[in-house]
């Protein structure tokens, strides 16, 4: 009979996280290191990951903060050259990173610019390509040589609702703005981007012990106002958005040897949001 902890149990792997310090980064970071993991945290916010990591260090577990410009071919090697002389392996890639627009009150009154489609920048949609997809794809081909040496490995993307639904645009008015604000259209196809490399490398790597999947969040709260809260409660079956801990579970099954029989699937998290 198999031992139901023991099949979520991750003692002794490596876990490598990109935007590690974002709002769900950070949640994946702690949920992999209180499963046993070692984590090398990746983000922007320099700051912000190696605070992480002592965190991290608190809880007991073996982490480090690598500063990793995932646009680079170079520099996402020398992370994986870290990691491995570090940790000896690397056998989890979570890739979080990304650029996606805000619309929490912190950011919501630094935009300058609309989104809208008709003027969108040709530098901003570049920009977004190298980061969400061509970033993703560079971790995954870096990483990917010490699992194969290793004989096993998880890739897990993250995408978003974005990525399978087109952005109900109604939830980013507001009747008190004189600029009208716009999901622009980079979330969405780079998202849906990620599902369909996903599926390339999960049927790529067949028989190789290497398992990739996507987890596709529904929308985290994180201070939103009750308009645009109450706008997306009134989209999703469960009346809500997610709380930030609720990818973790979803997470860990991915990463885990829970999910050993799942390769090139889209794990969604999404309270509903595209069952209707």
């Amino acid at each position: 009979m198999t031992n139901l902890p023991e099949l979520f149990n991750l003692q002794g792997r490596v876990a490598v996280v990109t935007g590690g310090a974002g709002l769900l980064g950070e949640q994946f970071c702690q949920t992999l290191a209180e499963a046993g993991a070692n984590i090398v945290v990746l983000d922007v916010n320099e700051p912000a990951a190696h605070a992480l990591v002592g965190k991290l260090s608190q809880m007991g577990a073996k982490a480090m903060a690598i500063p990793t410009d995932i646009t680079s071919p170079d520099s996402v090697q020398d992370m994986v050259e870290k990691t491995l002389k570090a940790f000896n392996r690397l056998d989890i890639l979570v890739n979080s990173a990304a650029l996606d627009p805000k619309f929490d009150p912190k950011n919501r009154g630094m935009q300058t610019t609309s989104g809208a489609f008709e003027d969108f920048p040709l530098e901003a949609w570049k920009q977004a390509l190298d980061v969400n997809l061509t970033g993703t794809f560079l971790c995954c081909q870096a990483a990917v040589q010490p699992m194969l040496s290793q004989g096993a490995g998880v890739i897990i993307n993250v995408a978003s609702i974005y990525g399978l639904v087109g952005p109900d645009q109604r939830l980013y008015e507001r009747d008190d703005s004189p600029l009208r604000v716009f999901k622009p259209v980079y979330y969405s196809v780079t998202k849906a981007g990620i599902l369909g490399l996903t599926r390339y490398l999960a049927t790529y790597y067949a028989g190789k012990n290497i398992r990739v999947n996507t987890l596709t969040p529904g929308g985290v709260y994180n201070n939103h106002d009750e308009i645009f809260s109450n706008a997306y409660a009134a989209r999703a079956v469960l009346g809500r958005m997610a709380y930030k801990d609720e990818m973790n579970g979803a997470i860990l099954f991915l990463a885990s040897d829970a999910s050993a029989y799942m390769t090139g699937a889209n794990l969604v998290v999404d309270g509903g949001w595209t069952a209707w």
